[in-house]
């Protein structure tokens, strides 16, 4: 009789336990403003993603929107690309991209927006913090990443067809073995173009 109570007291206790942690999940997913996403293409045989989190024009407390390039995503400041965790960009194949030879992996993206035509995407082969948990996109200390900085590439700004909202990657094929990488946002957007090696 012990060892049925005490069996059912644990099963109780695992059952709630569970319900609690997957409400607890559920409800961290839910109060995040900028949802996770995935731009992803396969160009030749080369399987492209990008996982982000897409921030909105409107403030995510007050619903007002705000202004985009030049004050929400500074310019001459790093940017995440994104919310939350850093932007991370994997390749299952070698690429040039932005004309740096890229190796087959896993690496963070970040934006230097300018007041001018372009900007420069950071890729960063560092995919933790410190104590090993994901990079968190914000603050980036630049002295402290310059030794996992592999290149500073120049992204060209161009307006979008049309008002972008949320922030959205993209990949595309643009040709054999060649794809464009587009990040837009607002009335603006910044492309890079890559190719297989």
């Amino acid at each position: 009789m012990k060892l049925m109570r005490l069996f059912v007291v644990c099963v109780v206790a695992a059952v709630i336990g569970a319900t609690s942690s997957i409400a607890q999940e559920k409800k961290a997913k839910k109060a995040r403003p900028s949802l996770p996403d995935v731009a992803a293409a396969t160009i030749d045989g080369n399987e492209i993603t990008i996982s982000y989190s897409r921030p909105k024009i409107a403030d995510p407390k007050s619903g007002e929107a705000r202004k985009v390039w030049g004050a929400l995503v500074p310019y001459g400041k790093v940017w995440r690309v994104g919310a939350n965790e850093a932007t991370v960009l994997s390749v299952a194949k070698p690429v040039v991209i932005g004309g740096y030879e890229l190796a087959a992996g896993k690496y963070t993206l970040f934006m230097v927006p300018t007041d001018g035509a372009g900007a420069k995407l950071i890729i960063n082969k560092s995919l933790t913090r410190d104590d090993g948990r994901p990079k968190w996109g914000i603050p980036y200390d630049e002295a402290k990443e310059k030794a996992n900085e592999l290149a500073r590439l120049d992204l060209k700004r161009g307006p979008t067809s049309g008002k972008v909202d949320p922030f959205t990657i993209t990949v595309a094929k643009s040709g054999a073995g060649a794809g464009r990488i587009t990040f837009a946002w607002d009335d603006a957007q910044y492309t890079i173009d890559l190719k297989n090696k």
